[in-house]
C-alpha cells in the first residue's frame, strides 16, 4: 500500500506523455481521410488524460489517508503534477483552444507556488492546499475535460465557436470560464504569497531591527 501513491504519481508522467505523442499523432496529416481511425485514437488520448487527471487525486487521497510520506513521492509529486498542467495546456494551444498568456499566467504561478514551498521546506513550514487552491485545481481539471472533448469533436476550436448547450452559444460560457480560471489563478497565488510572506522578508525585516 505504501507503494501505491508513488505508482499513481509515476502512471500519471506517463500517460501524460503518451497523451501529447497520441494527440499530435491524431491529425488528418498522419491519417488521410481514415477519419475513423483518427477520432478513435483521440478519443483513447482523451481517456488517458483524463485518467492522468484522476490520478492526481487519488495519490494525494491515499497518502493522506494511510500517512504515507516518502522523499520519492515529496519530489516527484509537484513534478508529476507540473508535467502534467504543463503537457495538456500546451495542446490546448497547439489545437487554438486556448490565448497562450492564460497558460503563460497559470504556469508562472504554479512555479512561483512551487518555489515558495521549497523555501518553505527548508524552514521546516508546510504549505497545504488552501481553499482558492482546491477551486482553481478543479476549474482546471474542467477546463482540460472542456477543452479535450471539444478536441476530439473538430480537432480544435470549431465545435467551441459553434455548438450550443440548451440555446447558448459554447463559446461565450468557455471566454467566461477561461477568465475565471485566470480571476481564480491570480487570486490563489497572490493568497499564498500574502499568507507566507513572513518565509521571503524575514531576514530583512531581521536587518531592518538590527
Amino acid at each position: 500500500m505504501k507503494n501505491v501513491p508513488n505508482i499513481l504519481t509515476v502512471s500519471r508522467i506517463v500517460l501524460v506523455l503518451v497523451f501529447v505523442l497520441m494527440a499530435t499523432l491524431a491529425d488528418p496529416y498522419y491519417f488521410g481521410k481514415s477519419t475513423d481511425q483518427m477520432y478513435l485514437l483521440r478519443w483513447i488520448a482523451y481517456i488517458l488524460v483524463i485518467l492522468a487527471g484522476v490520478t492526481d487525486l487519488l495519490d494525494g487521497y491515499l497518502a493522506r489517508k494511510f500517512n504515507i510520506v516518502s522523499d520519492f513521492g515529496a519530489l516527484m509529486d509537484p513534478l508529476a503534477d507540473k508535467i502534467f498542467v504543463t503537457g495538456t495546456m500546451l495542446m490546448a494551444i497547439e489545437f487554438d483552444l486556448m490565448p497562450a498568456f492564460i497558460a503563460v499566467l497559470v504556469l508562472c504561478r504554479e512555479f512561483m507556488v512551487t518555489g515558495l514551498r521549497t523555501l518553505a521546506a527548508k524552514k521546516q513550514v508546510v504549505i497545504s492546499a488552501d481553499r482558492w487552491g482546491k477551486l482553481k485545481t478543479a476549474l482546471q481539471m474542467i477546463m482540460l475535460a472542456i477543452a479535450g472533448f471539444a478536441w476530439v469533436m473538430d480537432g480544435g476550436v470549431n465545435y467551441l465557436q459553434n455548438a450550443q448547450w440548451w440555446g447558448v452559444r459554447l463559446w461565450y460560457v468557455w471566454l467566461a470560464y477561461l477568465w475565471s480560471i485566470v480571476l481564480v489563478t491570480v487570486l490563489s497565488g497572490a493568497g499564498y504569497f500574502i499568507k507566507y510572506r513572513h518565509l521571503f522578508l524575514e531576514r530583512a525585516e531581521k536587518g531592518e531591527n538590527n
